[in-house]
């Protein structure tokens, strides 16, 4: 008679195990991320470069054509420094023209804008505008991979090597990550946003002129996200038979930016598929806690200089993103900053920061900068500034 109770007792903890064997599954597959087939595979947020998800991100693979997204970004510095110009016409060489692969058709001697060399990377792929384009910016193909293989070491992709600008090479000698290629598709959409002109179109026709006349070209983009994936914004597609199929997707929702990169898909529509799957996923999880830094913050004293106090502002906005469903309502911002500083300081200089905390754990923080040049002052300051401010009072 009393031992049924501590049976119906054994039969409830039974259960309670149970589910919350079940419910800590759950909680592990979604901490996981989504199942995907695709070898290599990572996500970010792109302002911040915070990692929602990652598969065998750091394995060396060949990119194919995603090679050209640092093409575009070398390109862009070359346009930002002004070395280049949009408008500038490129003639194209007998070798740009001899490029196998995706291609749009150009020949020897035939002229086109950077510009519309941009389009056709950008949208087409095409691996003959990539080598006209490189031999226009560095003089030679080589010395364009040359100013990629530099920039991608001033990045930090330690396990990227380019032996050429388009993707073609199927050597071992050129390979990159999944992380690498999110490291430099970060770089050039937070830096050359102007890039989504070109990478989100969708057809264009360009104008071949050559000896037998004019005719159109319709550049298709190979970026099937964009008719696919209404947040798509580019970026680009790369295919060889070694490097299987690839694609570095960014998309924007709700004013946040993500990247998903999928490489070695054993089929095309695998890699938009599970790069959806990512998108998705990433948005679901994704909070973002932004603080524009747009208040005025309190001047510092300055001790051996003309003036009391001088002026400081915040180095930038602050952005935290938060995948685990914490309530970023409880941020709090505190501003650390000396009650008196030493002069000289320099505009620039480092005053203070603002820490942002949330449950007592800190996120982060962004530097508060002098905002102007405060130098020491000499004797001879001190009796200038007494001097006027006796013929002030009198």
């Amino acid at each position: 008679m009393c031992q049924r109770p501590y049976r119906h007792l054994a039969v409830w903890l039974s259960l309670i195990l149970t589910v919350s064997v079940l419910w800590g599954s759950v909680l592990s597959v979604r901490a996981a991320g989504p199942e995907i087939t695709t070898p290599s595979a990572i996500m970010i947020e792109a302002s911040t470069g915070q990692v929602i998800y990652e598969k065998n991100a750091d394995e060396k693979r060949s990119p194919a054509s995603i090679t050209k997204i640092m093409t575009m970004l070398v390109i862009f510095d070359y346009l930002e420094n002004g070395k280049v110009k949009l408008e500038d016409e490129v003639r194209v060489s007998a070798h740009a023209q001899s490029m196998g692969g995706s291609q749009v058709f150009l020949e020897e001697g035939e002229i086109q804008t950077l510009e519309t060399l941009i389009k056709c990377i950008a949208v087409a792929s095409g691996n003959d505008a990539a080598v006209a384009a490189a031999e226009y910016v560095a003089g030679t193909e080589e010395e364009f991979v040359y100013l990629m293989n530099q920039r991608a070491a001033g990045l930090g992709m330690e396990n990227t090597h380019f032996e050429d600008c388009c993707g073609l090479t199927d050597s071992d000698g050129h390979y990159t990550t999944a992380k690498d290629v999110a490291v430099m598709s970060r770089e050039l959409i937070t830096k050359y946003p102007k890039v989504f002109e070109y990478t989100g179109i969708w057809m264009e026709d360009i104008i071949h002129t050559t000896n037998r006349g004019s005719e159109t070209f319709t550049l298709s983009s190979t970026n099937k996200l964009l008719k696919s994936y209404e947040w798509a914004t580019g970026l680009k597609t790369g295919s060889t038979s070694k490097a299987k199929f690839c694609l570095s997707a960014t998309a924007k929702k709700d004013g946040m930016e993500l990247i998903a990169v999928v490489m070695g898909a054993e089929e095309g529509k695998t890699r938009f598929a599970e790069a959806i799957t990512l998108l998705n996923y990433g948005y679901s999880v994704s909070h973002i806690y932004e603080d524009k830094n747009e208040d005025i913050l309190p001047d510092v004293l300055i001790n051996g200089a003309i003036v009391e106090k001088t002026s400081v502002t915040y180095g930038g906005s602050f952005r935290y993103l938060d995948i685990t469903g914490q309530n970023l309502e409880g941020v709090e911002k505190i501003i650390s900053l000396p009650e008196q500083v030493q002069a000289p300081v320099k505009a620039g200089d480092v005053a203070g920061e603002a820490i942002y905390l949330l449950a007592g754990n800190k996120l982060g923080s962004v530097p508060i900068l002098f905002k102007e040049d405060v130098p020491r002052a000499v004797y001879r300051d001190f009796v200038r500034k007494a001097f006027q401010e006796f013929l002030l009072s009198a």
